[in-house]
């Protein structure tokens, strides 16, 4: 297994079948792979809806949270309990074009210091509502500005990552909003891709305005702190002296 697609999901029922037959069409082939779905408390059909596709699929697996903890926590059991090196994080809304995983794998696996880097998907032609872009560009403007983070889109749930580096940064609530910028707190690098970005064709959105503009600020200023209490040591070589 080289590569775990962990899907963060909450009453996502009609979009389970066409993201996971998406995904098997770009992956299949390609890369060993698992896909790991968990359930964050959603109400409807969602965890019933996976586990009648695993039966053709053995490496579809479902983990269910009794109760919705949010996305990060989501996103943080699907990676705990990932088999392979490397993570990919996808939306389950389908908005994302799982196709996209490929390209951002392509690159993963050909980068020389992948073990240090993320891959930050940056949808090009956003198609949602113009509130939701207005709140998107904000948000991400005043995060850059802050955090100097070097990606334009951060709130993109398509990234590829080593596991391990996944592991070693900080969680808190929301933290799936911050990775960019505590990747690069821990040493390491981001790189954006331009990627597709699609209507949402089934279901509603979990989120709103108010999600996107003050939630985080907390959060914000506790990246921040984290940033300015960095340190990261430069090993020398041991000569034996």
């Amino acid at each position: 297994m080289e590569l775990s697609v962990v899907i963060p999901a909450r009453n996502e029922a009609p979009n389970i079948a066409p993201l996971v037959a998406e995904i098997r069409a770009a992956l299949d082939g390609v890369v060993a792979y698992e896909i790991i779905y968990v359930d964050d408390g959603s109400s409807d059909q969602t965890a019933a809806t996976i586990r009648a596709l695993i039966p053709s699929l053995p490496t579809l697996r479902v983990i269910r949270h009794a109760k919705s903890c949010g996305q990060s926590a989501a996103v943080q059991t699907g990676v705990k309990a990932a088999q392979s090196p490397w993570i990919a994080t996808l939306d389950a809304d389908g908005q994302n074009d799982p196709a996209d995983i490929r390209k951002l794998w392509d690159i993963a696996r050909t980068t020389a210091d992948g073990d240090k880097v993320i891959l930050a998907g940056h949808r090009q032609k956003r198609r949602d509502t113009a509130i939701k872009r207005m709140s998107s560009r904000i948000a991400n403007r005043v995060r850059g500005a802050m955090l100097k983070d070097r990606t334009p889109d951060t709130g993109c749930g398509l990234k590829v990552l080593r596991r391990e580096l996944y592991m070693s940064l900080p969680f808190f609530d929301h933290n799936h909003r911050f990775l960019p910028a505590l990747v690069l707190r821990a040493g390491g690098r981001v790189q954006s891709v331009p990627i597709g970005h699609r209507p949402r064709e089934r279901g509603v959105s979990n989120y709103g305005l108010f999600d996107r503009l003050w939630v985080g600020i907390v959060d914000l200023f506790g990246v921040m702190w984290l940033q300015h209490r960095a340190k990261n040591p430069i090993i020398l070589a041991d000569d034996g002296s």
